[in-house]
């Protein structure tokens, strides 16, 4: 539902604005409502469209005692109307409501129509493309290696639970349907091997079919892994990467990861505190 205010004929008058035949044409401005006037500017002579005093602009002359007291001559009065607005499903934003000859009326003009335009409202979840849905899901390591299920809470807030196959593997940041071609909806980069959730998109305007879901995942890794079971990995998964071969005369550096770049940055800044509460100055080491 709609409600507006719009202009309509004054229903005592008739668009009028007096009696019958108290209205006269303003002899001032010949019924034109704008009166020519001349000024002289230096050299030059400039002509000037001013609005007639006489009627106010429009072109008419009512004695006081014959003016409608519903309009006050205006011809016109105010009218509150609701409109009631049927969305479709399916509509996109940018679409278009038009309700004809419902817009303002004025004497001798045709009512112009009142247009509405679809506005669709961000989701927190979901992203729209046409008639297609895409949302983000975070689901565990396990599930992305071996298969399980996981629920997307959909547009009406019902639940809907999605099962991965045992042994289809789901990478950081696949979406997941049929080997298909498509662009992404955020960027121009394609993705090969797309995969998605047949009919869980939003419904096609004229045809009634669903669209699709595109669910974009992230994975969630675990914290740490038990030393005693890491032997278990190495059964299922395919085999570490063999390091190159160098010659010998080749000088080899190792190191070992121990420190995340957070971490390390934590551990720097409160090495920092640390020397500014001694108030002393701190010797530093450059490994060259």
């Amino acid at each position: 539902m709609l409600a507006l205010t719009r202009n309509v004929i004054c229903p005592k008058c008739d668009g009028k604005g007096g009696k019958v035949g108290a209205v006269r044409q303003c002899r001032s401005c010949q019924g034109r409502g704008v009166r020519v006037t001349l000024r002289q500017m230096g050299p030059m002579i400039q002509q000037l469209q001013l609005p007639c005093d006489e009627c106010s602009g429009t072109g008419e002359i009512i004695d006081h005692r014959d003016k409608c007291k519903t309009c006050n001559e205006r011809k016109t009065v105010l009218e509150k109307k609701v409109l009631e607005v049927h969305i479709d499903k399916g509509m996109k934003g940018g679409q278009t409501i038009t309700f004809v000859g419902e817009s303002d009326q004025a004497p001798g003009v045709v009512p112009g129509d009142v247009i509405i335009v679809i506005v669709e409202k961000p989701h927190e979840h979901f992203k729209r493309n046409d008639n297609d849905l895409m949302t983000d899901v975070e689901i565990d390591l396990l599930t992305a290696l071996g298969g399980g299920k996981f629920t997307i809470k959909h547009l009406d807030d019902s639940p809907l639970v999605v099962t991965i196959a045992p042994g289809e593997i789901v990478k950081q940041g696949m979406c997941q349907v049929d080997c298909l071609r498509i662009i992404r909806f955020d960027t121009a980069d394609v993705i090969d091997d797309l995969k998605a959730i047949h009919g869980q998109g939003m419904p096609s305007q004229r045809q009634h079919e669903m669209g699709d879901l595109y669910v974009k995942f992230s994975i969630k890794w675990p914290e740490h892994i038990d030393h005693s079971k890491i032997h278990l990995l190495e059964y299922v998964l395919p085999p570490r990467r063999s390091l190159p071969e160098y010659p010998r005369s080749t000088r080899v550096k190792e190191a070992i990861i121990n420190m995340s770049y957070v971490q390390r940055q934590e551990w720097m800044m409160q090495e920092e505190s640390r020397g500014e509460g001694d108030g002393e100055p701190r010797e530093q080491c450059a490994n060259q």
